[in-house]
């Protein structure tokens, strides 16, 4: 099973140049944030992921996978209408 600081460091790898920050919540479930370490811009914010599901090496890419889509589909979103930004 890997443990927070290990899923930080896998998600911070992934998505380098941005930070992450990934903290539990009281029911257990976990919520990421991506963002530039710079500025301080918040590309996108997660809640909810269940912890008892990234249990393995496979669930975890499988959850970057899904954050890059979230985030891909962000910046597409923002570029083209700029209030959304």
């Amino acid at each position: 099973m890997m443990n927070l600081a290990q899923l930080r460091a896998q998600l911070e790898q992934s998505f380098s140049p941005l930070a992450c920050e990934c903290l539990v919540d009281g029911d257990h479930s976990l919520t990421v944030k991506l963002y530039h370490p710079v500025s301080g811009q918040v590309d996108l914010v997660v809640s909810g992921l269940k912890l008892d599901v990234l249990r393995t090496a496979e669930s975890v890419a499988g959850l970057i996978e899904e954050l890059r889509y979230e985030l891909e589909s962000n910046s597409l979103r923002s570029s083209r209408d700029p209030d959304l930004a």
